[in-house]
């Protein structure tokens, strides 16, 4: 069985080598195309990343391929139609970093609450004075998680290992979890109302655009911090900087923010930098960025080295699995 890889860097091809040694494997750096579709014409199975788009007309030119797996959650870059029609499996990778995400969100709290971005800029002007340095404890504070999927639920036992009070909208209950882990389902309003921190964990879609507005954004408890590890679309810009400049909001804490439209996903970052001169344009034209309660990271709570090693092991698996005539991870049953 003939496996092609596309976008992979060489550690990953290394690894992939050591992993699937009883198949004939064909890997390349550059994303699959109509130039070098060639390449992959005997092949059962492709392994893609999300810069190729597999078009109708990919598919006409890969006459022996049975399943597609990408490695990447989202799938929008696969003719899910054309696939169907040719009885063609999609896997992908649905989980790889929830555990990862939720230790950079607490990052970015214990960053916010105790000030370790000032102490650090400040310690490397060869100043160690602590004045204006004070910070507040955690335990005994509420956190208000706003999506209980995954990431939010690892975000909510960590909280309860800090001693925090824990509250979680989300549309789907899982009550057993919520008495198991020890937090409270509320609505929207009472969450804003009562958190003393707010983290977000929620997909970016129609639903979820501006969850957090102009609107709902005064509501917020004084003083609360806002954390944003999801996607910047979850939160009105203007409202942000309103509520900053308003003293609604004590600080946030972001490792997203709108307009970042150069990444469609945090995956992309794995196989490219990004264009630097447009980061540079998005933190200077957002006057966010220039004050001393905002904690910014370059969309990089994905990356650790043990979530980019699960999501090859994932690949690994829905190609296993497939091979045994029972695949996972199926997006297109």
């Amino acid at each position: 069985m003939e496996i092609a890889f596309f976008e992979l860097k060489p550690w990953e091809k290394a690894y992939l080598k050591k992993k699937l040694k009883n198949y004939s494997l064909k890997f390349f750096e550059e994303a699959l195309s109509n130039d070098n579709v060639s390449k992959a014409k005997n092949s059962d199975i492709i392994s893609i990343f999300i810069y190729s788009k597999i078009s109708k007309d990919i598919l006409k030119k890969l006459p022996k391929l049975k399943i597609i797996t990408t490695r990447s959650t989202g799938f929008d870059h696969i003719d899910l139609k054309e696939c169907k029609k040719r009885k063609i499996i999609i896997c992908n990778v649905p989980y790889y970093g929830e555990n990862t995400v939720a230790e950079h969100t607490f990052a970015l709290i214990l960053s916010s609450s105790r000030n370790i971005h000032k102490s650090y800029v400040r310690t490397l002007r060869d100043n160690f004075s602590i004045e204006g340095l004070t910070g507040f404890d955690l335990k005994g504070k509420t956190i208000g998680i706003i999506g209980g999927g995954h990431i939010g639920l690892h975000v909510a036992k960590m909280a309860r290992g800090f001693g925090m009070n824990v509250l979680v909208y989300d549309i789907n209950k899982q009550n057993f979890l919520a008495e198991v882990i020890g937090f409270s389902y509320v609505n929207l309003d009472e969450l804003l109302k009562k958190s003393d921190i707010i983290s977000l964990h929620v997909p970016y879609n129609k639903h979820t655009h501006h969850l957090i507005n102009k609107n709902n954004i005064k509501k917020i408890k004084k003083d609360a911090i806002l954390i944003n590890t999801s996607r910047g679309g979850v939160v009105d810009t203007g409202a942000l900087l309103y509520a900053l400049e308003k003293k609604i909001l004590g600080g946030a804490g972001l490792d997203v923010i709108e307009g970042e439209e150069l990444i469609k996903e945090e995956h992309e970052l794995l196989y490219e930098t990004g264009n630097p001169e447009k980061w540079k344009t998005i933190v200077r034209d957002h006057k966010i960025f220039h004050m001393d309660n905002v904690v910014f990271t370059p969309h990089n709570a994905f990356n650790s080295k043990e979530a980019l090693i699960r999501i090859l092991d994932t690949t690994i698996g829905n190609i296993e699995s497939y091979s045994n005539k029972n695949p996972v991870n199926v997006v297109n049953p």
